[in-house]
């Protein structure tokens, strides 16, 4: 960001959000066409009101690379960005409106560590001959690329069954990252035993686990995971049950095992809201998944009578996602309007060529 740039948004951060409001409105009017806003679930109401276009990582990753539009605005985190600039025309430019929206899940498994773990298993076995790399898309670009390069694959919470099924015809084992809770839950719904199962730390040598260890686990799962979904706990799930017998628990699978084991229904953010739309109405739901998402199926659904609450006690929202506000939203338009790029997300050459393999075999499993 150059200085012009930075001295540009200072005027924007003290917009209010009314104004806001009516300059993003006249600038979509102004570029339209030109330019399409993409917005992931959890993003807060008053940037997602904007978006032209909304859905989870798997559904967003599609739009990225069927949007026709020049500038593809992504209100979400950093890795979304870069899955829209792998995925698009070499002459769309896709749009972080905050550099600051990043991931601390992604942030957990990094290519250097991702790189010696590699090697590590190499002092047990061939990786390249028994191991598929798996990188949930809640990762960097450059841990896509390695997937690529050695045979991997990316997959979503939407797609990791299928995407499981995939890698083991490919070989015998799966490195799983960076979040081993959707990892334990997929390959539980998928009848692996839980010592099939062995947690990698990247910090240990050997992941911290011996070689017998690992000659016989299928999934090495990654010490990786979400701090929203991590809030969540069993007790909270049975508080629910026990002040409300026929309420119904629905989670997503970024939680713990024995969360998703208590609760009646698992999947996608996707999944979570069709689940909660087609029930009978009338009917009460504890929501383990994102506090943004969690209130707009409650304001959506309160006229069917249904009543859909957040399942931890406290308030736990994605805070890098968050980051992305109107004033910034509004910045990055008008910015655009006069053909002046701001915040552009640009994946080297060289990884955008192995992701996009990645990705796309993900797209052709699912």
């Amino acid at each position: 960001m150059t200085q012009a740039t930075a001295a540009k948004f200072d005027q924007y951060s003290q917009l209010n959000d009314d104004d806001c409001d009516e300059r993003i409105y006249a600038a979509k009017q102004a570029l339209k066409g030109r330019a399409i806003i993409l917005g992931h679930h959890y993003q807060r109401a008053d940037v997602y009101k904007h978006a032209d276009l909304t859905g989870d990582s798997f559904k967003l990753s599609k739009l990225a690379g069927q949007a026709d539009a020049r500038y593809i605005v992504f209100c979400g985190v950093h890795f979304m960005a870069e899955v829209a600039d792998i995925l698009s025309q070499p002459e769309q430019v896709a749009i972080l409106p905050d550099m600051a929206a990043g991931c601390s899940m992604a942030d957990m498994a990094n290519l250097a560590k991702v790189e010696r773990a590699w090697s590590e298993l190499s002092q047990v076995l061939d990786p390249d001959q028994h191991v598929t790399p798996v990188t949930y898309v809640n990762s960097a670009a450059d841990l896509k690329a390695f997937c690529g390069e050695h045979g991997g694959i990316v997959c979503t919470s939407s797609n990791a069954n299928k995407i499981l099924d995939w890698s083991f015809a490919q070989r015998s084992k799966v490195l799983f990252f960076p979040d081993q809770h959707l990892g334990r839950w997929s390959g539980h719904s998928m009848g692996i035993a839980p010592d099939e199962m062995q947690v990698w730390d990247p910090d240990e040598w050997l992941g911290g686990l011996t070689p017998e260890q690992i000659d016989a686990a299928r999934i090495l799962l990654w010490k990786g995971h979400c701090s929203v979904h991590q809030m969540f706990q069993p007790q909270h799930v049975l508080k629910f049950r026990n002040q409300h017998p026929e309420g119904l628990v629905i989670s997503h699978p970024e939680c713990r095992f024995e969360v998703c084991k208590l609760s009646d229904h698992v999947g996608s953010t996707e999944y979570i809201i069709e689940t909660i739309r087609e029930a009978p109405p009338n009917t009460r739901w504890l929501v383990g998944t994102e506090l943004n998402l969690v209130n707009r199926i409650a304001e959506e659904l309160r006229p069917q009578g249904k009543i859909v609450q957040f399942m931890s006690p406290l308030i736990c929202m994605c805070s890098t996602m968050n980051r992305i506000d109107p004033q910034h939203l509004a910045w990055c338009l008008e910015n655009l309007v006069e053909d002046n790029v701001v915040n552009a997300i640009q994946v080297p050459d060289r990884d955008k060529q192995l992701a996009r393999q990645a990705l796309q075999r993900m797209l052709d499993v699912s």
